[in-house]
């Protein structure tokens, strides 16, 4: 706990047996519709009020320290040397979404249990559900909802009921006064669980095991969308908000990345002051709770969703009574930095040389002995885990351009034409075919969690999702970039011979680019992993040593009369040159130094040097920027995915110029045909799309 922080006991005989929100729930948390509000009592809810004021009081001065360092960043970045070797794809224009699913799903857990609600993924990754379609297709409010934010799915029961039973060990095996119809005692055949460390579980069942394939896919694909909205924007103020957690942690005492940084900016601040309270709330309130069992675990469970919906609404509160400030201070630090800019880096170079020969010895000593010893082990890991999964990206691009190529000399049928664009199209946003992309992301997670864990490194989910996002950015990159140079290269002039031998040569430009940004992203992805690995490690060790070091240089910084540089970021900085000085001599190693020469320097940022971190390693320039990356929420546009495809490049640009006349097809209809992309369906019928009448 911080400084200020103080504990106030909750109820040790709370008694957590129904938790809910209602319709009208603050925050981004579950709501089910018809159950009481709370089980904490006006104390209890005054005492999270004062923990979440007290976390907003030491955070906000972090914040408003980075979101200047970040403005500095920015500026000398856009006034520095371009990259030599810098993206040769376009970037995609198309927000990241999951595609809405719907269909009945059993709640085997709830109120009235083992009823069949409607459930509707949406497609900013909120799942819903409704007593009958008819109110869903209507446009009806849900009986209840909740942001996928944090969760992890289960499909196996057994499992499930593990981590159950590991929430309250010391009951584990007295099940006599469980209720005899849970889904505790029956087996499940196709169950859905997703679980959650600070909320109520969902356990839902599905009728068929292709029916829970679609849905496993879908959910997940929600949790990814939910988690990373900060780590994919390109805001200065998304990063400046990632590094301030990051420093407020270590500030607290806690060095080493974990997922606590998954989710909305009030999610984020959620998660850390949750897992603050945490020990200190099961101390409390676990031994009172009555029951037994594993019914006793679920009480417990709807006891932390109530905690986490309370400390929610007031960090969702605290970010928006900011929010005017957090605007100013932008627009002033633009004004004021930019024409110091040069002399601000002048001045930063200095102190750094100086703090760098003070701590030389120690860091020298602790990179040696700690970190040099695993660093190839680690670099390789993250190299055959981001590899694997660019080459079946590769693949699967491959597979696509040369459907349409094929399509178009066997059946150059309007219709299905039209329909293998449209696929084309949407190939980034397929998680059926994207699987195999993802999968390959995650295959190494055992072995990296267990060569990152003696370095604190407990983020493996970000990492795993880091890898998937990349993987999901490129493919829509070179789609986006294959169907902008076909509909530049195919004229009226042109049969469909022709057309598909010009798409041939495009499919072979695209295959070049995508290789050249496959190369450039898998080191920025490496670099940016490594520093998130080692960076907070390397910092506890030198703690004792080198930060008694720092004052004398209080007055040099000071001195230079910015917010924007800070003794302790400097520091922090000269720790994170050298650091990739050792990654980048490791990937030479390990690639050949012909292989990584060109792209490395590329990587490189002025003053930094740090490109590659892991909030930035998307490549992403149309993410969530400025205010809508940090509302409470998640903001995504209003317009549902049926409106974002089609407004998108590929309804009103894609080969646009058509055919000769005298062609069996012409493709002037077919761009007029994408303006309707709801008419057609992706080839995979488990994602068959029918808008309601609201969309």
């Amino acid at each position: 706990t911080g400084p200020d922080r103080k504990e106030v006991p909750l109820n040790r005989g709370t008694q957590a047996v129904v938790v809910g929100r209602g319709r009208e729930a603050p925050g981004d948390g579950s709501s089910m519709g018809g159950r009481p509000s709370s089980p904490l009592d006006k104390q209890q809810q005054q005492h999270l009020r004062g923990q979440v004021d007290i976390l907003m009081r030491n955070f906000l001065p972090c914040y408003r320290g980075q979101l200047a360092a970040s403005i500095l960043r920015q500026i000398s970045r856009e006034l520095g040397p371009q990259e030599p070797a810098g993206s040769q794809l376009l970037r995609s224009k198309k927000l990241p979404r999951v595609r809405e699913h719907r269909g009945p799903l059993t709640q085997l857990r709830g109120h009235p249990p083992r009823w069949q609600p409607i459930c509707v993924l949406r497609g900013d990754g909120r799942l819903e559900w409704f007593s009958h379609k008819e109110e869903y297709e209507n446009g009806g409010h849900p009986l209840g909802s909740t942001a996928l934010t944090g969760y992890t799915l289960l499909t196996s029961q057994r499992e499930y009921l593990r981590l159950l039973d590991a929430l309250c060990p010391d009951s584990l095996g007295d099940h006599t006064q469980e209720e005899p119809d849970s889904l505790l005692e029956v087996p499940v055949s196709f169950p859905l669980f997703l679980q959650h460390p600070f909320r109520q579980h969902l356990c839902f069942s599905a009728a068929t095991r292709e029916a829970q394939h679609a849905w496993r896919l879908a959910l997940q694909g929600g949790i990814r969308l939910r988690g990373t909205v900060l780590q994919r924007s390109q805001a200065p103020a998304a990063r400046a908000f990632l590094d301030a957690v990051r420093l407020y942690r270590q500030h607290q005492g806690h060095f080493g990345d974990d997922d606590v940084t998954l989710g909305s900016d009030a999610e984020v601040l959620t998660a850390v002051l949750m897992r603050e309270q945490l020990p200190a709330l099961r101390a409390q309130t676990l031994p009172g709770l009555r029951g037994s069992g594993r019914a006793r675990a679920w009480a417990w469970t709807e006891l932390l969703d109530a905690v986490h919906a309370a400390v929610l609404a007031g960090a969702s509160a605290g970010l928006r009574a900011f929010q005017p400030e957090k605007d100013e201070l932008l627009a002033s630090l633009e004004k004021t930095i930019r024409p110091d800019v040069d002399h601000l880096l002048r001045q930063r170079a200095r102190v750094a040389g100086r703090l760098r020969t003070d701590i030389r010895g120690p860091l020298e000593s602790c990179l040696r002995r700690e970190v040099d010893p695993q660093l190839p082990r680690v670099v390789q890991t993250l190299l055959r885990t981001v590899e694997a999964s660019l080459q079946a990206v590769r693949t699967l691009l491959a597979q696509g351009m040369d459907r349409l190529s094929r399509r178009l000399r066997q059946s150059p049928s309007g219709t299905r034409l039209r329909r293998e664009v449209y696929s084309f199209g949407e190939m980034p946003w397929d998680l059926a075919l994207m699987q195999t992309c993802y999968r390959e992301a995650e295959w190494s997670h055992g072995r990296l969690g267990q060569l990152a864990a003696p370095f604190g490194f407990l983020g493996m989910q970000s990492l795993v999702f880091g890898a998937q996002d990349l993987a999901q950015q490129l493919i829509a990159d070179a789609v986006a970039t294959f169907l902008q140079l076909a509909d530049q290269c195919l004229t009226m002039a042109l049969n469909c011979d022709q057309a598909a031998q010009r798409l041939e040569r495009v499919r072979g430009r695209v295959l070049k680019k995508f290789e050249s940004d496959s190369r450039l992203a898998q080191r920025r992805f490496i670099r940016g992993w490594g520093l998130c690995i080692f960076l907070p490690f390397v910092l506890s060790q030198l703690e004792p040593s080198c930060k008694k070091e720092l004052p004398e240089f209080e007055g040099d910084v000071l001195a230079m009369g910015s917010q924007a540089l800070t003794t302790e970021g400097i520091y922090e900085d000269v720790i994170r040159g050298c650091l990739l000085q050792r990654i980048d001599r490791e990937l030479k190693k390990t690639l050949g130094a012909n292989d990584v020469s060109c792209t490395l320097d590329g990587c490189l940022e002025v003053p930094w040097e740090q490109e590659g971190a892991a909030p930035t390693l998307n490549l992403v320039s149309s993410f969530l920027a400025g205010r809508q990356a940090f509302t409470g929420f998640l903001c995504l546009p209003e317009k549902s995915s049926a409106n974002i495809l089609a407004a998108s490049p590929l309804s009103c640009s894609c080969f646009r110029s058509g055919f000769h006349r005298d062609s069996p097809v012409f493709l002037v209809q077919l761009a007029e045909g994408l303006a309707h992309p709801m008419e057609t369906v992706s080839s995979h019928s488990v994602w068959s799309f029918q808008p309601t009448s609201r969309q």
